[in-house]
């Protein structure tokens, strides 16, 4: 038997258990009103947009033998990186941009009208030398790592290897073969 003022360890692991559940259960509850400059975070993108960009990120990279943009989620992925990495400046001109195609109703348009509208902005982003980045430029290159980094691009598209391994610098290749996850395309 124990002293009075001994805790058993069995009596201590409960306690602490106790004070961390209570401290993580209820935790997303404050910072459901965190602010960042004014804005509440998650709060800048609607599932509206969200299904646009989803569309938007489909367009760029479809599904065909491997599932697309859309499956994999790329435009919450946009949200995310544009509503926590994004500056006021970046922010805008992707917000606006998106509010465009929202106006051009983008969504409803035939996947080879989606096409065109699409090329025509990546030749609009390629004349564009301003600051900010062309809205466009943006999407793309937001579609492009949030496909390639998500489950299905890394493991459906490219060959995922898992890290750490060996360091092979002669990896056998043949034209044809699906990327690894792990080298770089330079093809891009």
């Amino acid at each position: 038997m124990n002293p009075p003022n001994i805790l058993t360890r069995r009596e201590a692991l409960a306690r602490l258990s106790f004070l961390l559940g209570g401290a993580l259960i209820g935790g997303d509850t404050w910072l459901r009103g965190a602010t960042v400059a004014g804005k509440t975070i998650g709060d800048n993108f609607s599932a509206t947009d969200i299904a646009l960009l989803d569309e938007i990120a489909e367009t760029i990279i479809p599904t065909t033998a491997t599932p697309g943009a859309k499956a994999a989620g790329v435009g919450a992925f946009m949200a995310m990186m544009v509503t926590d990495c994004y500056d006021d400046a970046h922010h805008a001109a992707f917000r606006a941009g998106l509010e465009k195609l929202r106006a051009e109703n983008f969504a409803a348009a035939t996947p080879a009208a989606r096409t065109a509208r699409l090329n025509t902005l990546d030749a609009e982003q390629k004349a564009h030398t301003g600051t900010p980045a062309h809205f466009f430029k943006m999407m793309k290159q937001l579609t492009v790592l949030g496909y390639f980094t998500s489950e299905i691009g890394a493991s459906q598209v490219l060959i995922y290897e898992e890290a750490p391994g060996r360091f092979d610098g002669n990896m056998p290749y043949k034209p044809g073969d699906r990327y690894f996850f792990t080298q770089p395309n330079r093809n891009l």
